[in-house]
């Protein structure tokens, strides 16, 4: 999206995405990343679930779609439309 965008697109993204995806039994997480290019940022978001089910009633039967919301046209967006899953086999985090 247009750099101009940013900031605004990730508030946006707590309203929505966020917001939905952790009212949603089974959600464990999220990350959102960022990276500037030249004029524009991109951002990836990343979930964490307990199983396919939880992200079935959060996204719907096809998993492999992501879900969009109306107002992302407003910013501009160059979406990917398809999500991809993988099976967490390891997970350490260290802070500090």
């Amino acid at each position: 999206m247009p750099e101009a965008h940013g900031e605004g697109f990730t508030s946006y993204l707590y309203e929505t995405g966020i917001k939905d995806s952790s009212a949603t039994p089974g959600f464990c997480g999220a990350q959102i990343f960022r990276r500037f290019h030249v004029g524009k940022v991109e951002l990836t978001l990343i979930t964490c679930w307990d199983d396919l089910a939880s992200i079935e009633a959060f996204a719907g039967a096809d998993i492999s779609q992501a879900r969009l919301y109306p107002e992302d046209k407003a910013y501009e967006l160059e979406p990917d439309l398809s999500v991809q899953h993988y099976e967490v086999i390891e997970h350490q985090v260290s802070i500090g």
